[in-house]
């Protein structure tokens, strides 16, 4: 016979966690800088084969400081904060992509 595990739903994020994962001594964070500046994955095929990729964040890839990451857990959080600044802002306007350095003489 199998012994049966309890599982608990964490209410914040639906995530389901059994009895015998303890993260009481995970720091959050720890990883941070180093996946900002890329990582490296490797994946072992079954045919004893290997396949090395560099990931590096895009360009719209938004990393949140653990101190923010506390107020803002997911996309839909930071998504709504956002979206309540903008309506803040004065319309957008067009701005030149030309050097600022170019336009001294103007």
């Amino acid at each position: 016979m199998k012994k049966k595990t309890s599982v608990q739903t964490d209410v914040d994020t639906g995530s389901i966690l059994r009895d015998e994962y303890d993260f009481s001594k995970g720091v959050r964070g720890k990883h941070f800088r180093a996946m900002a500046s890329g990582y490296t994955v490797t994946i072992r095929n079954s045919d004893g084969t290997s396949v090395v990729k560099e990931v590096m964040p895009t360009d719209r890839t938004v990393v949140l400081s653990s101190d923010v990451w506390e107020y803002f857990p997911n996309s839909d959080a930071v998504n709504s904060a956002l979206r309540s600044l903008i309506s803040l802002i004065p319309a957008k306007r067009h701005t030149s992509k030309k050097n600022p350095t170019d336009q001294k003489g103007k």
